[in-house]
């Protein structure tokens, strides 16, 4: 994946973020003004758009995530599963609410080559609760075929009050 030069990748410090929705963090990030996860350089993705219980991330398979048979390893996929559902999550929280994921589950529909070309990951939330949220994600190639589809659970994680 080509990331800008500009692309800063970390964590970003906890005052950075403390006033920030969920979605409002997740829109810097995608803006530039917060750093990008760690993960997001390693595995090949990037957040590209974030509303409200809804996020898209873009993806490019590669050499690097080959397993040994030679296809992409399946744990690519449910690892941007993962991510786009637990942003479509996050992006529903308020002010000092984390999450986690509890669950994710994934069926994967067609085997992804290393040279498929970038794809696209969709999660929306289909439950919203206070503390448990579910939500599904899809993953389609340039063509818009389905490569793999599947379910999250994350909890939110409320600041203790003391």
């Amino acid at each position: 994946m080509d990331f800008s030069p500009d692309q800063k990748f970390g964590v970003p410090a906890p005052e950075d973020i403390a006033a920030l929705t969920g979605r409002e963090y997740l829109q810097a990030i995608i803006d530039g003004r917060l750093p990008a996860p760690t993960i997001a350089k390693t595995m090949s993705f990037r957040l590209v758009e974030v509303g409200d219980g809804f996020c898209v991330f873009e993806g490019e398979p590669g050499p690097h995530l080959l397993n040994p048979l030679g296809g992409v390893h399946g744990g690519w996929a449910l690892t941007l599963i993962d991510s786009v559902t637990g942003c479509a999550a996050h992006s529903t929280l308020p002010p000092g609410v984390g999450f986690a994921s509890i669950e994710t589950k994934a069926n994967f529909t067609r085997p992804i080559a290393p040279d498929a070309g970038r794809v696209r990951a969709e999660g929306r939330v289909v439950g919203l609760g206070r503390t448990i949220i579910s939500a599904e994600g899809r993953i389609v190639d340039a063509r818009g075929r389905l490569l793999a589809h599947g379910t999250s659970t994350v909890m939110a994680l409320r600041p203790e009050r003391g």
